[in-house]
């Protein structure tokens, strides 16, 4: 029977790997030279997005590395779109939608075929130190580029049937220790209604239509961290104001950075799973708290597969390998 077993299970992953074959061999006979991510899991029944964040640093630290890769993996996948969780451009914004920096940390690092898809993208603290209306604008320039308002909601068909909404918010309003200041950050922040959006979010995220399969949040502050900001008053307001929002209108996962890390974190009796991808340029040490399933200091992203029934999480290094892998069920 063990014979029988070990048989069949060599022949599936036989199978699974002469079908990546095929599909390389086929790309580079096309002409295709930008490489595929062999350690991936694919599926072609399902949506594929990749999520990164904090990234924005004119291809310095780790970004070509983790760019390189992101378009290995979503040439392997078949990657729909990608998420951009914040911290678009470092130190502070951009001043408008021809500044140079739209350049240098974004069209020229991210130039590779597989990765002119749709981007969502969220604004981080760094942006707000700049014109936030120029990254918005930018969607008029870019066709991959999207940013319509600093918060909106997309529903997106997944491929065996049913929807995902995907919300996208603009979490620096809602953290008190920005306001105050004599700056463009203390100014961006204080032009903003946060009444207005929470009462957005809370609308956007009670529809109960029977198509919508998945509920996912992007936003770049964590309600959770192991890392620097453990014990961060400003993780303690995110935590504060949208934890129980999130767990009663049933959100399956929220997408967030601000640390330079990789962190995937459900606490006990949450219905939401946090996962932490701000590793896409610099990193920095990080850690474990209360629900911590996994925790990396290392350059990534993470790649989401997504079915009607199922969501497969892979946390993914610059080598292509797998860190970490979550599935969520239905």
């Amino acid at each position: 029977m063990n014979k029988i077993r070990i048989g069949f299970i060599t022949l599936l992953l036989l199978q699974a790997s002469s079908g990546f074959g095929q599909a390389k061999t086929e790309e580079k006979r096309s002409g295709y030279r930008g490489g595929f991510n062999k350690h991936v899991q694919t599926n072609e029944k399902a949506l594929h997005f990749i999520v990164m964040g904090d990234w924005g640093r004119n291809g310095e630290y780790y970004q070509k590395d983790v760019a390189q890769q992101m378009n290995k993996t979503a040439a392997t996948l078949g990657t729909d779109f990608i998420v951009a969780v914040g911290d678009n451009f470092y130190p502070s914004g951009v001043q408008s939608t021809t500044d140079p920096n739209w350049q240098y940390s974004f069209e020229q690092v991210y130039r590779d075929y597989f990765l002119h898809c749709n981007w969502y993208v969220a604004l981080g603290n760094h942006d707000y130190k700049g014109n936030i209306q120029a990254q918005i604008d930018y969607s008029l320039v870019s066709r991959r580029w999207q940013m319509p308002a600093p918060y909106y909601s997309r529903k997106i068909k997944l491929k065996d049937g049913g929807t995902l909404l995907l919300v996208v918010m603009d979490t620096n309003p809602f953290i008190e220790s920005y306001y105050g200041k004599e700056d463009e950050m203390g100014r961006n922040v204080a032009l903003q209604d946060t009444a207005r959006q929470r009462q957005w979010l809370e609308q956007t995220l009670s529809d109960t239509s029977s198509d919508i399969k998945w509920k996912i949040v992007a936003g770049h502050h964590p309600l959770y961290s192991g890392g620097k900001r453990l014990k961060s008053k400003d993780t303690e307001d995110m935590k504060r104001k949208f934890q129980s929002l999130f767990h009663r209108t049933k959100v399956n996962a929220y997408l967030c950075g601000h640390e330079h890390d990789l962190q995937v974190i459900k606490p006990e009796g949450q219905y939401t799973t946090q996962f932490l991808s701000g590793a896409a340029c610099e990193i920095r040490p990080s850690g474990s708290t209360d629900g911590t399933l996994f925790f990396a200091s290392k350059p990534g992203f993470m790649s989401f597969s997504v079915e009607t029934a199922k969501m497969l999480v892979q946390v993914i290094g610059t080598n292509g390998k797998i860190l970490y892998t979550h599935t969520l069920n239905q």
